[in-house]
C-alpha cells in the first residue's frame, strides 16, 4: 500500500499487520495522511490516536468517506508530521459526546 490508497476523513476496514507479526483486521478512521504513514484512530480500541506506516497495512477490505456531520476533529498539531517523529500512540480524548472516541 501508498499514500495514494488512502484519503482523510474516511473510515477503512483493513487486514493490519502488528509489529509482532501478527495479522488482525481493524476499522481505522483517518485523520491525516503523510508521505511515510498515516494518524489514525482505531475503532473499538482505546481511543489512542495511532501511526500507521503503508507497509503495515495488507489488505483494504472497504472504504467509506466520512459525512461531514460524522467527521471527527482533533487539533490539527496532534496530526503534524513533526508531531510523531519520535512515537507510535498518543492519547487524546474529544470533548463532544456525540463525535467522542
Amino acid at each position: 500500500m501508498d499514500k495514494n490508497d488512502f484519503q482523510a476523513d474516511t473510515r477503512y476496514s483493513i487486514a493490519w499487520q502488528q509489529p509482532d507479526g501478527r495479522v488482525i483486521p481493524a476499522t481505522i478512521y483517518v485523520y491525516r495522511v503523510h508521505d511515510p504513514f498515516m494518524i489514525v484512530r482505531v475503532a473499538g480500541a482505546d481511543g489512542a490516536l495511532r501511526k500507521i506506516s503503508y507497509s503495515e497495512v495488507l489488505k483494504i477490505v472497504s472504504a467509506e468517506p466520512a459525512s461531514p456531520d460524522r467527521r471527527r476533529t482533533v487539533p490539527a498539531a496532534l496530526l503534524d508530521e513533526k508531531t510523531w517523529r519520535d512515537r507510535t500512540v498518543m492519547a487524546h480524548y474529544a470533548s463532544s459526546p456525540a463525535l467522542g472516541k
